[in-house]
């Protein structure tokens, strides 16, 4: 992921900044493109919570797993409730950042919600990683982990 966002920082959920080489680095990475303002989003992302919880919270070590949201909301305000109110403990592209222009176009990006399932080397494990969480639940996470080729000693 350091290719993807190189010379970029990342926000947590609390406006922290983070550097993503440290917070991505031999992570399996879901790019999660979605808005506040879009109703089949608000409908994903508790499910999308849901998994991120499981994955990482309370494991020991926690999955090689993170999220990184890239925000289609129409002002930083919106973008920052919809953080708020409804997101993981995940991070996210800051709003002003136009990379989420160059972000939408690499990953092909025509409408949201979308959460792309991707390698270090930013290559697409899936595009379909909301409707692989939906079908399959936690153990489509094995398989992206298979295909990412990343060395861990997680276990579900």
């Amino acid at each position: 992921m350091v290719d993807v966002f190189s010379g970029r920082l990342l926000v947590s959920k609390h406006g922290r900044s983070v550097d993503p080489e440290e917070a991505l680095q031999n992570k399996v990475v879901g790019l999660y493109f979605s808005a506040g303002w879009c109703s089949p989003c608000r409908d994903f992302t508790p499910v999308l919570c849901d998994f991120y919880k499981e994955l990482l919270e309370g494991k020991r070590p926690p999955a090689p797993f993170e999220v990184v949201f890239i925000s289609s909301d129409h002002s930083a305000e919106e973008m920052a409730g919809y953080m708020d109110a409804m997101h993981g403990n995940w991070l996210a592209l800051p709003f002003h950042d136009p990379y989420k222009h160059d972000l939408k176009k690499k990953y092909n990006i025509t409408a949201i919600p979308k959460l792309v399932i991707v390698k270090q080397t930013g290559e697409v494990i899936t595009d379909k990683g909301r409707k692989q969480i939906r079908d399959k639940g936690l153990s489509c996470f094995r398989n992206w982990l298979e295909v990412a080729e990343i060395f861990q000693n997680f276990s579900s």
